[in-house]
């Protein structure tokens, strides 16, 4: 009697996906654009391929820049922003990034966070932003009010988009989601996309 033996091997593929650092990206950029990219205030970095997967100190040379755009990458964790003292609006949408802190470098300037889908459930370290005005964060994972109301000690906020968060649509759902969000943000002018409408008190 013959006996077969069989040898199971897992699948593998034979290149493992790269990834770019921000200084591979600023090299390309400057080879295809002829230009120094210290000397730029609005500096665009977005889907890159490969893709970018950590935010390095090559950040720091970016010293007039004052929009920076890292969105559609891999981007993990927010780092390195301390060199770039004159930020004002900051990209990081369709990233796998978890958390925000690393923003404080940035507290004194940034004006704008754009984080839109990624993995944040948390929103600890965004207390520190008290020049900022516009926060897109939608599609992230906050599920409740007590990390929300964390947006209550931002001076500044005025524009928010939260939808796709758990959050937002659980009471989206019920129906009282702008209701609950304007007794926490009074200061809110618009949510969502769309202006809260200002009612007059009667004379």
């Amino acid at each position: 009697m013959r006996t077969h033996r069989f040898l199971l091997l897992s699948w593998q593929p034979k290149h493992s996906i790269d990834m770019a650092t921000v200084k591979d990206a600023l090299i390309k950029w400057e080879e295809k654009s002829g230009e120094k990219a210290s000397n730029q205030t609005h500096v665009k970095l977005y889907g890159q391929i490969p893709p970018i997967e950590r935010m390095d100190a090559s950040l720091s040379t970016l010293i007039n820049c004052e929009t920076l755009s890292l969105s559609t990458n891999s981007i993990k964790k927010i780092s390195n922003l301390h060199g770039l003292k004159n930020l004002k609006v900051l990209s990081l949408g369709r990233n796998c990034i978890t958390e925000l802190s690393g923003l404080e470098a940035v507290r004194d300037t940034l004006e704008e966070l754009w984080i839109s889908y990624n993995s944040i459930e948390k929103l600890d370290g965004i207390q520190n932003m008290k020049t900022l005005r516009v926060l897109f964060m939608s599609n992230n994972l906050v599920k409740d009010w007590g990390e929300f109301s964390k947006l209550a000690d931002l001076p500044s906020l005025s524009d928010l988009v939260f939808v796709g968060n758990p959050l937002e649509e659980k009471h989206a759902a019920e129906g009282t989601w702008r209701e609950e969000v304007s007794k926490r943000l009074p200061n809110l002018t618009k949510l969502d996309g769309m202006y809260y409408c200002l009612q007059k008190s009667p004379a």
